[in-house]
C-alpha cells in the first residue's frame, strides 16, 4: 500500500506542475510565445521529475491499465482544483457527472485487485 501511496502523491505533485505549464499561461494571454513556450517546457521538466519516478514506483504494484486510470484521475481532480483557484471556473453538475463517470473507472479498472497480489 506504502508503494501506491508514494505513487499518487508523486503524480499529484507532477500533475500539478503539468497543469501550471500547460495552463498557466493562460493568466496572461499576450505574452510573447518564444519566452512563454521556453518557461511551460521549464516547467515541464520538473513534472517529468516527479512522474517518471512514479510511473517506475506504481509500475512494481500496478497494471500499466491501473497505473494510467489512476494517473488519469489525478490529472482531473488536479486540473478542477487548479482551475477554480486560479482561473474562479466553477463547478457545473455535468463537470460533477463526468468526474464521478471518471472514478467509476478508476473502481473498474481495479477490480479485482491489483496484479501479483493473492487473496
Amino acid at each position: 500500500m506504502k508503494t501506491i501511496l508514494t505513487t499518487v502523491i508523486l503524480l499529484v505533485i507532477s500533475n500539478t506542475f503539468m497543469t501550471i505549464a500547460w495552463y498557466g499561461h493562460l493568466k496572461r494571454p499576450h505574452s510573447a510565445l518564444i519566452p512563454t513556450i521556453l518557461a511551460s517546457w521549464s516547467i515541464a521538466l520538473l513534472e517529468y521529475a516527479f512522474q517518471v519516478p512514479a510511473n517506475q514506483i506504481g509500475f512494481s504494484r500496478l497494471s500499466l491499465t491501473q497505473l494510467k486510470i489512476l494517473q488519469e484521475c489525478i490529472t482531473l481532480v488536479v486540473f478542477l482544483v487548479y482551475a477554480h483557484t486560479v482561473f474562479q471556473a466553477q463547478l457545473r453538475w455535468n463537470t460533477l457527472v463526468a468526474m464521478g463517470l471518471v472514478l467509476l473507472a478508476v473502481v473498474f479498472a481495479f477490480w479485482g485487485g491489483l496484479p501479483g497480489v493473492k487473496r
